[in-house]
């Protein structure tokens, strides 16, 4: 038996995960690099190959490596995408087919695509309550399943008051190049400050099978309630993002004469 086993109380199978997902961590094991075959772990921690395949399972799960029969497993290849929750007040160039997600992604030379439906529900406590609903109000709820390279990334599901909305391109589950936001300003509705919130936590089932997420992989929720110059949410957006593949970077500007506070 390995000394490494003798050593410790964990299951042999958690113990050559540990030992992968380290490598992988630190660099030992590179983005695209062959992990070492299940005859060659199996002689390193003195186990048998169905223990062996239990561990990597482990990291497959994780999203950290793939399987490639007959090949083998390899440590996955990341494309981080920065999620940046300002950009939503840039402007951007007008595409007349994409909106501005799916611009930024083609311009940094990836492939993006996204599905798209439309329901008029009945909202969730929580989006009730961010826009200030009364009992019964239904709301238009916009979901989205973003994807790069046909990779699932990110959730973004956008719900509006539905007496605001009704019988616009809102309700349409199409792109809408201009942007939703463009559209609610033309209803009368521009929104002129957001508050943000952010929250780290597993997914949810639902989340799980829209996103095709293994077991043990967090999600990052960022929440954002759109306000018009009145004071009155409009929107609220929800995006779910795979820990695994987002940065989320925001940029702060000094206000001019501002005290230098550390």
């Amino acid at each position: 038996m390995s000394p490494r086993i003798a050593q410790s109380p964990r299951p042999v199978y958690q113990q050559l995960a540990d030992s992968l997902r380290a490598k992988i961590a630190t660099g030992g094991l590179a983005p695209g690099e062959q992990v070492p075959t299940e005859k060659a772990l199996a002689e390193e921690f003195g186990a048998s190959r169905a223990t062996v395949r239990q561990g990597l399972m482990v990291l497959v799960n994780e999203g950290l490596i793939v399987a490639s029969r007959p090949r083998g497993y390899f440590v996955r290849r990341h494309e981080l995408c920065y999620f940046r929750p300002q950009a939503e007040w840039e402007q951007h160039p007008a595409s007349p087919e994409m909106d501005r997600w799916m611009t930024e992604q083609t311009t940094l030379g990836r492939a993006p695509s996204q599905r798209i439906n439309v329901e008029i529900i009945q909202p969730p406590d929580r989006v009730a309550d961010r826009l200030a609903l009364s009992p019964g109000d239904l709301v238009v709820v916009r979901r989205r399943v973003r994807y790069l390279n046909d990779e699932p990334f990110n959730i973004n599901d956008t719900f509006y008051p539905f007496e605001l909305v009704q019988g616009s391109e809102l309700v349409n589950p199409a792109d809408i190049a201009r942007g939703a936001s463009q559209v609610l300003t033309e209803l009368g509705y521009e929104q002129v400050r957001a508050i943000d919130e952010i929250e780290a936590r597993m997914p949810l089932p639902d989340e799980v099978s829209r996103l095709e997420l293994g077991a043990g992989m967090p999600v990052a929720v960022h929440r954002n309630t759109g306000f018009t110059k009145d004071n009155r949410p409009v929107r609220h957006t929800v995006n779910v993002l795979v820990g695994s593949k987002h940065v989320i970077l925001f940029e702060r500007t000094k206000p001019q004469g501002a005290p230098e506070n550390e």
